[in-house]
């Protein structure tokens, strides 16, 4: 008989997570995702002007900050017909940039480095043999014995006193952490390291768009002009600034996250075959270089592969039926068609109704609703995004910078491709997409400068911004690849108002419920055959969580028909469902 664990909440995530696997013979046999925070922000902007939405919607996440007003806008632009000017295009594509070269960085050292470095270990480490192996992985400067021989010690103080500080409560000692030593305080020193420089990249957000996070720069126009002459405004000293961050970010990312990660891969190949999940992958495309509203152009092309097939990447469309989200798993009213039918975006419903256990209770009822996320699906599928999604798309592709960089990463490891379709993968394939990402956005940030220089000051056609010129009704959707994956904002507008606003975010794709088929999503698939060497330490199941990065709701505030709240919940940040 199978053994039921549960894992709640799941932690060094955004949100609240509750994860429920039954153990047999030492392996996960069945999985079960919940999201136990809920979010309403599609009701919120109901009945709101089109053009402010994206300010309301940005609140969705304060992590993967900006991504989701980017989206908003862009379904706005699409529904109007307006198209944006190359330096508006640029500009967008050197803040989410950034933004990858942030997240993915925090993700790997401060989310999910702790899964597989032992930081007690570290204590035993030879500080001189850490200094050997940091040197012959990459050039980066702080590598001397001292170096790691004052980062012992500072973990010693911590250990001296009782009180781990930001390291306590980790699985150290457990049986799966298989790093020498002396891998262990490398990657400790850079788990610090790394807290000090995330704090530099995100000034390129608070330089063209006024703040960090929910940055000011896309609707009424940048928060500061660009302008050779100016001494307010983003002048030339400015706009140097930004490229000197943006070249720091990409030498961190080339000197310390691409060498830690390989070094430390290369102790876990066995976790190639681990954390497969459902095999479908879909990325919607993004960093437009020839004007958004042409796929084809897209740095991180589009496409749907199934069953791990690479040699056939099948279209997405936004607009038909292809995409549904089914509620009949989710605590939401059913559709009036039934709980067996889904819906698309632009028809969708979030209609809370929350008909589950009241904490503290033992186990979810499965049988019944059991998550607060929704259900969506491709052609009936389920689909896996993130950034594996995206290589294994753009390699099926045929896009030989993105080949180059897998094959590259696979040689190194002396791994198969299969090994891309695991825990393993999805880990290895944030560092690859953060390289990328790097070099890009210095294309981006060049031919910035490059058209400045032109005098290229052409403007986006605001005709259709204003109300007077609107149709009586319009629909549009906007897409884009936030660092989680695929995300899309569908909008009808009616009348000058927003008559209806729906939004499937990554995590919805990757953490949602069982359809109607029974068909799991990638979380409760990924942990099939997993194994678990202990019940009570299920650092197992954490890996391959976390190899997804959730992001799940950061908040939720309930109110009754008078405004008055019935309840709040808050959680410290912010991020999507």
């Amino acid at each position: 008989m199978a053994n039921r664990i549960v894992v709640d909440p799941i932690t060094r995530i955004e949100g609240h997570l509750r994860i429920e696997a039954e153990i047999k013979d030492g392996k996960i046999v069945d999985a079960f995702s919940s999201s136990t925070m809920v979010r309403g922000l599609e009701n919120i902007v109901k009945g709101r002007d089109p053009r402010d939405v994206w300010a309301f919607v940005q609140r969705t996440c304060g992590v993967c900050t900006t991504v989701h007003a980017i989206s908003s806008v862009r379904a706005v632009e699409d529904a109007l017909g307006i198209a944006v000017p190359p330096n508006a295009e640029m500009v967008r594509n050197i803040m989410e940039g950034a933004l990858y070269m942030h997240d993915h960085a925090v993700h790997f050292y401060h989310l999910h480095a702790l899964d597989w470095v032992d930081v007690v270990n570290a204590l035993s480490a030879d500080p001189n043999e850490t200094s050997k192996i940091a040197q012959s992985i990459s050039n980066w400067p702080k590598s001397s014995p001292g170096y790691f021989s004052d980062i012992q010690k500072r973990i010693q103080k911590f250990v001296d006193s009782g009180q781990l500080g930001i390291f306590a409560n980790g699985y150290w000692g457990h049986p799966q952490m298989k790093l020498p030593a002396a891998v262990n305080l490398l990657g400790v020193a850079h788990y610090l390291e790394a807290l000090e420089w995330q704090k530099e990249i995100v000034k390129v957000h608070t330089i063209l768009g006024g703040k960090n996070p929910h940055p000011n720069y896309l609707v009424g126009g940048m928060a500061c002009a660009i302008n050779e002459n100016s001494t307010g405004g983003l002048n030339a000293e400015r706009l140097a600034h930004v490229g000197k961050l943006l070249k720091e970010g990409k030498n961190f990312i080339e000197q310390v996250y691409i060498p830690d990660l390989l070094a430390i891969a290369s102790f876990y190949k066995d976790w190639g075959g681990i954390g497969k999940g459902v095999g479908n992958y879909m990325s919607y495309g993004d960093f437009p270089v020839n004007g958004y509203g042409d796929p084809s152009n897209f740095k991180f092309p589009q496409g749907v592969i199934l069953n791990r097939d690479l040699s056939k990447v099948h279209d997405v469309d936004h607009r038909n039926g292809d995409i549904e989200e089914f509620v009949n798993n989710s605590w939401y009213d059913n559709y009036k068609e039934g709980a067996e039918t889904g819906r698309h975006p632009w028809e969708g419903e979030t209609n809370i109704n929350y008909s589950g256990p009241q904490p503290p209770y033992e186990h979810l009822d499965v049988e019944q609703k059991y998550s607060f996320v929704k259900t969506p699906r491709w052609k009936g599928q389920a689909m896996e995004v993130g950034p594996l999604a995206r290589l294994l798309v753009g390699y099926g592709r045929g896009n030989k910078e993105i080949q180059d960089a897998v094959n590259g990463a696979l040689k190194h490891l002396d791994v198969p491709v299969e090994a891309l379709f695991s825990t393993l993968g999805r880990t290895a394939a944030r560092g690859i997409e953060s390289q990328l990402v790097a070099n890009w956005t210095m294309e981006f940030y060049d031919q910035l400068l490059l058209n400045i220089k032109n005098g290229d000051t052409r403007m986006a056609n605001m005709e259709m911004w204003d109300p007077a010129k609107w149709p009586a009704e319009a629909k549009g959707v906007g897409f884009t690849e936030a660092p989680r994956g695929g995300l899309a904002h569908w909008i009808k507008i009616k009348d000058g108002k927003t008559e209806n606003y729906q939004q499937v975010v990554p995590t919805t794709w990757n953490a949602s419920p069982r359809d109607p088929k029974g068909q799991r999503s990638p979380y409760e698939s990924a942990l099939l055959g997993t194994p678990v060497a202990d019940p009570n330490l299920p650092l197992e199941i954490i890996r391959t969580v976390h190899s997804f990065d959730p992001c799940l709701a950061c908040a939720v505030h309930l109110y009754d028909e008078h405004g008055n709240h019935i309840s709040r919940v808050t959680n410290v940040g912010s991020c999507d469902v």
